[in-house]
C-alpha cells in the first residue's frame, strides 16, 4: 500500500507519494499556478527521474487527475495502477474545535471542513476541493485529513480566550486557533529524537520562520501556547502580514481613510510585514537582509523589527513554561538564514533564566540535516531542524489507519 499526501491550495497542488512504511519518498512534486497561463506539473521521482511540464489544468479536480496520471505513467511512474494508494492524507489547515485529530473523511467532516471556510477562507476550501478530487479519482483510496490547527486543541483556556465578552466564544467561536500546528509537531518530536531526550521532560521553543511565521511553546511535547490567533495574521511580523497590532490602530486607520473590511483585510495580510516595511518592493528576507547589509536604513530597521518580535516571543514563553531546554529553528528562513539566528539569539546569553549561547562557526555552516547550534556551556539547546509536513501527515495517516485495524 502506498500512502499519497495531498497540499491542495488555491493555485497549487502539492504531491508526495510514500512507501508503505510512511518514511520512504517514491515520487513529489507540484502542479502549480492552477487557474492561470502557464500552468505546470513539476515531477520527480526516488531514482531521479523528472519531469517540468506545460500541462491543461484548470482546477483541483484536473490537477489531481494529472498527478494520478504521472505516479501511474509507463516510462516515469511509480506504481502500475492507481488503486495500489491505500490512503490519501490531506493537509487541512482549520478544523477547529470538532476535528483535533487526525480523521478518516466522511460526510460529515467534509461538512464540518466547509463550516470552517468562514474562518480559513483562503485555505479551507481549496484544501476540501482537493479531498472531493481525490474521492472522486481515486475512490477506492482511505481518505484521512491532518489539520494544522489540531496541535494547538491542548492550548489551556487561559491561552486561548481572548478578553472580549465570553458569548462571542461561545456563540461565534471567536477564540485563539493556532496554525502551522502540523510543521510545530514534526520538528518538536524530531529534536526529542536527536537529542535522544524523552519529549515529555522538555520545554521547548518551536520557530516555523518562512514568509508565514509562527512560534509554539511545547511543554512535554504539547503545545500550550502559539503566537498565531483566531487567523495566522496574529503573532510575529511575516512577508507580507503585520502581526500583532493594536486594534484600535485598525479602527482608526478604517475610519480616516474609510477602509472597507475587505479592503483593511487585504492591507494587514497582503501589504505589511516585511514588504511594507523594508520599502524594497519584495517580502523576500534575503532581499531586505542584502539591502541592510548595502546600507539601506529602512531595510535594517525591517530586519531589526522581524528579529526583535522573535525574541520577545522567546521571553514571554519561556515565561509561560517556567524556562526553556530546546530552541528550534524550521521552515525556508529558520533553516537557511544564519543572519536571523544570530540577531534572534543575541543578547540572550546571559540574560537571567536564558543562558541562550550560539556558536558562530556551528551557526553559519550550511547542512540540510538536524544539527546543534550552541556554544559549549549554553544552558539551551539552540537546534536547526528542517521540516517536513507532508512526512508529518504520512506518519499520521498510518498510524491512524493502523489504530483502526
Amino acid at each position: 500500500m502506498a500512502i499519497l499526501v495531498i497540499n491542495a491550495g488555491s493555485s497549487s497542488v502539492k504531491f508526495t507519494l510514500f512507501d508503505r512504511d510512511g518514511e520512504t519518498v517514491r515520487a513529489g512534486g507540484i502542479v502549480e499556478r492552477i487557474g492561470f497561463d502557464g500552468t505546470r506539473l513539476k515531477y520527480r521521482t526516488h531514482n531521479g527521474k523528472a519531469l517540468d511540464e506545460l500541462v491543461p489544468v484548470a482546477n483541483a479536480d484536473e490537477a489531481v487527475a494529472t498527478i494520478l496520471a504521472a505516479l501511474t505513467h509507463k516510462a516515469h511512474g511509480v506504481i502500475d495502477r492507481i488503486d495500489e494508494i491505500g490512503a490519501v492524507g490531506h493537509r487541512v489547515v482549520h478544523g477547529g474545535e470538532s476535528l483535533t485529530h487526525p480523521t478518516v473523511i466522511d460526510d460529515r467532516v467534509k461538512s464540518v471542513i466547509s463550516e470552517y471556510c468562514r474562518l480559513a477562507p483562503l485555505h479551507n476550501p481549496p484544501n476540501l476541493s482537493g479531498i472531493e478530487a481525490s474521492e472522486r479519482h481515486s475512490p477506492h483510496a482511505v481518505q484521512v485529513a491532518v489539520f494544522d490547527t489540531a496541535f494547538h486543541a491542548t492550548i489551556p483556556r487561559h491561552a486561548f480566550l481572548y478578553g472580549i465578552p465570553l458569548r462571542f466564544y461561545t456563540d461565534d467561536h471567536i477564540r485563539r486557533y493556532g496554525f502551522h500546528g502540523i510543521s510545530h509537531k514534526y520538528v518538536s518530536e524530531e529534536a526529542a529524537l536527536f537529542l535522544c531526550l524523552p519529549i515529555e521532560g522538555l520545554r521547548m521553543i518551536t520557530c516555523h520562520l518562512g514568509n508565514g511565521c509562527s512560534m509554539t511553546a511545547v511543554k512535554g511535547g504539547r503545545s500550550i501556547d502559539t503566537s498565531m490567533g483566531f487567523t495566522p495574521l496574529e503573532g510575529l511580523v511575516m512577508g507580507t502580514r503585520c502581526g500583532d497590532i493594536d486594534p484600535a490602530a485598525v479602527l482608526h486607520l478604517m475610519e480616516h481613510h474609510r477602509f472597507s473590511p475587505a479592503s483593511m483585510n487585504d492591507l494587514l495580510n497582503k501589504q505589511s510585514g516585511l514588504l511594507a516595511l523594508a520599502g524594497l518592493g519584495s517580502n523576500d528576507l534575503r532581499d531586505v537582509i542584502a539591502a541592510s547589509e548595502g546600507g539601506n536604513p529602512q531595510a535594517t530597521v525591517a530586519l531589526d523589527i522581524f528579529c526583535y518580535r522573535i525574541r520577545k516571543y522567546i521571553g514571554a514563553f519561556s515565561a509561560a513554561m517556567g524556562g526553556v531546554d530546546v530552541l528550534v529553528f524550521t521552515a525556508g528562513i529558520g533553516e537557511n538564514s544564519p543572519e536571523v539566528r544570530r540577531r534572534v539569539c543575541a543578547g540572550l546569553e546571559a540574560a537571567d533564566g536564558f543562558g541562550i549561547i550560539l556558536d558562530v562557526l556551528k551557526n553559519s555552516a550550511a547542512g540540510s540535516r538536524p544539527r546543534e547550534i550552541q556554544a559549549e556551556g549554553s544552558r539551551v539547546k539552540i537546534l536547526v531542524i528542517p521540516t517536513n509536513e507532508e512526512l508529518e501527515i504520512a506518519r499520521e495517516t498510518l498510524h491512524l489507519l493502523g489504530s483502526r485495524t
